[in-house]
């Protein structure tokens, strides 16, 4: 039983080469590795988006958007604010990208296009909220 062993363990070794003696890289059929991203992310629970650029992007977005001129120059923001802040989004994100999937399931592809996020926010009620480069000025 042990030779049987070793035997397997020799053959799972063995090293394929190709031209000029160099070493083949073992190359994965279309999706494997998705799909294993795909369980690897889903078994964790750290945050996608990296903390730092979040943190800018937050900061940059209060700066533009807040009218109260003692907010406008924030310097420091409460670390756990953040991460309520980034968890939140990631979450919303998560959510978003699901449905549209489902809603690319119901239209016959595997794709997701812009016209399914589109359709799920519709139907979620979220604020298509234009910006200023883009659409008039609200009317008071």
């Amino acid at each position: 039983m042990v030779r049987a062993k070793s035997v397997i363990t020799t053959v799972s070794r063995r090293v394929t080469y190709g031209k000029g003696g160099v070493r083949k890289r073992r190359r994965y059929r279309p999706g494997t590795v998705a799909l294993r991203e795909i369980r690897k992310h889903q078994t964790s629970t750290n945050l996608l988006i990296p903390k730092l650029a979040f943190q800018r992007l937050i900061k940059e977005i209060v700066q533009n958007e807040c009218k109260d001129q003692r907010l406008r120059h924030v310097k420091k923001m409460q670390s756990t604010a953040v991460l309520a802040l980034q968890t939140a989004a990631e979450d919303y994100c998560v959510k978003l990208f699901e449905q549209s999937q489902i809603a690319a399931f119901h239209g016959n592809r595997v794709t997701v296009q812009p016209k399914d996020i589109q359709l799920v926010r519709k139907f979620r009620g979220d604020n298509m909220k234009c910006y200023k480069s883009s659409c008039p000025p609200p009317s008071s």
